[in-house]
């Protein structure tokens, strides 16, 4: 933006809360827009491991191993003891009680789960929502460290109300006029809000969560109901990449994307952001940035409304989900019925299943659907009743994985299919499923899992996405 912002809100994931250490340079590049003028509103994630160490723990207290479950309930006591008096904080200061107070309210809520041995999604989502809610203090304490006055609050005390899916929530219309009361008055304060992400609270107050990855929901919520000037998403790699560098060595930091292409490319395995991070800015044309935080000075990735031109380039990343399961639904049932499809999405629907792709043979014959592996369970017991008193064939195909090619430019692009086909073929890959959509934004395939890191590299290069060797060898360190 042209002008200086007045309103920031930043996010930092679980690597840039992992130690007191990290914690207190994240509350650095908050400090820094604040010196200068500028108010802000911090969303943190846990520390990092956090998130699977508390489902971990409840999925113990479930199966009966409460010894488990306490020792690493003390294993968290520990951690983030440390922290804040690495922070500064004394034994008898605030922040320890206040610590002290949660992890013996999350032990009580563990101990209900091995007494019930039933885990609930509302359970799940009370249990690992502690993770930001010991995290916030943390950040709140270094920022005052910092001399800057600071608060924090839960995602339900900060406004964020939420539907009652658990482990998926949405926000609810009534969201952004809670968020605006509940914030404003602390900005106009001169306080910086810490809000624990990931998590808001139904109107009746019970805890929700947003997601995997839903601190970077949490943001955009806040961000849009404030109108701040933007958002800016902290992480521990430059920006939104062309490929997971773990998998692609010449994979390259993307200047600028829309907020089509961020939500393909998240939707289809990159972890950078939240799926659904960039909806709430996308009416009110709020940008998002995707920053450093190693390299605060680094443009990072910027998020807007219009795509970046690069005729040369139609394609801008190669991403992929692994652990997919194709479900192939069949049957003289199925033939020529034309409501078997409604039937079968409205059966899914209601188990709450993620359709990644769906594929109908012309025939009506029979319909392949792409699903998490993690969802293949609830998936085939929702399929399993007849429908309709039709008798329907089910099959599973496992260990698949599906790679999407993401980029606004190839809209209208002549052979961007032939060339992904092509290198796939070359490199001797079998496509299982194919899928496009009238938008443009992607072209995704399902092929065998062993063969997606391979198919990956294949792609990235066929689509000259690769960085020239000398950029490579500059981030390696190679002189």
């Amino acid at each position: 933006m042209s002008d200086a912002p007045t309103l920031l809100v930043m996010k930092f994931g679980g690597t840039n809360m992992g130690d007191a250490r990290a914690i207190r340079h994240s509350a650095y590049l908050a400090g820094r827009s604040l010196k200068e003028g500028v108010k802000v509103v911090v969303v943190v994630s846990a520390m990092s491991g956090v998130t699977n160490q508390l489902l971990n723990i409840a999925e113990a207290a479930e199966k009966g191993d409460i010894a488990h479950a306490n020792d690493q309930i003390a294993a968290l006591r520990t951690r983030h003891f440390t922290a804040a008096q690495d922070l500064g904080a004394a034994p008898d200061a605030e922040t320890v009680r206040e610590i002290r107070e949660l992890l013996e309210t999350l032990r009580q809520a563990v101990y209900g789960v091995y007494l019930l041995r039933e885990l609930t999604p509302r359970s799940r989502d009370l249990i690992v929502a502690f993770g930001e809610r010991l995290s916030a203090p943390l950040m709140a304490l270094a920022l005052e460290t910092s001399t800057l006055r600071a608060h924090h609050l839960t995602g339900g005390q900060a406004g964020i109300v939420t539907d009652s899916h658990f482990g998926s929530a949405r926000p609810l219309g009534t969201a952004a006029g809670r968020i605006r009361d509940r914030l404003s008055g602390l900005l106009g304060a001169g306080l910086t809000p810490v809000v624990a992400g990931f998590m808001g609270e139904t109107e009746k107050g019970a805890i929700t969560t947003l997601g995997r990855g839903g601190t970077d929901y949490s943001a955009t919520i806040i961000g849009a109901a404030l109108h701040a000037d933007e958002v800016w998403a902290w992480k521990d790699v430059d920006g939104v990449m062309s490929a997971d560098p773990r998998s692609v060595r010449g994979a390259q930091n993307i200047a600028q994307l829309s907020y089509g292409e961020v939500m393909e490319l998240a939707y289809f395995g990159a972890k950078v952001l939240h799926p659904l991070a960039v909806t709430p800015l996308q009416d009110a044309g709020i940008p998002l940035r995707v920053k450093s935080a190693a390299d605060p000075e680094f443009a990072g990735t910027l998020v807007t409304t219009q795509a970046a031109g690069d005729g040369a380039h139609p394609v801008k990343a190669v991403t992929a989900i692994k652990g997919v399961s194709i479900i192939n639904v069949s049957g003289a049932g199925i033939l020529g019925v034309p409501d078997v499809v409604a039937d079968l999405f409205a059966a899914l629907a209601r188990e709450n299943i993620t359709l990644l792709m769906v594929s109908q043979s012309s025939s009506m014959s029979n319909v392949s659907l792409v699903i998490l592996g993690s969802d293949e369970e609830r998936t085939l017991a929702a399929l399993t009743p007849p429908m309709g008193g039709r008798q329907l064939q089910v099959d599973v195909q496992r260990g698949v994985a599906v790679l999407a090619i993401v980029g606004a430019g190839m809209r209208g692009t002549k052979g961007v299919s032939a060339r992904l086909f092509s290198a796939l073929a070359g490199d001797d890959i079998n496509i299982l499923m194919i899928s496009q959509g009238s938008s443009e934004l992607n072209i995704s395939v399902a092929i065998e899992g062993e063969d997606v890191e391979r198919a990956t590299r294949t792609v990235h290069s066929a689509f000259g996405l690769d960085a020239p060797v000398s950029e490579i060898a500059g981030q390696a360190g190679i002189q």
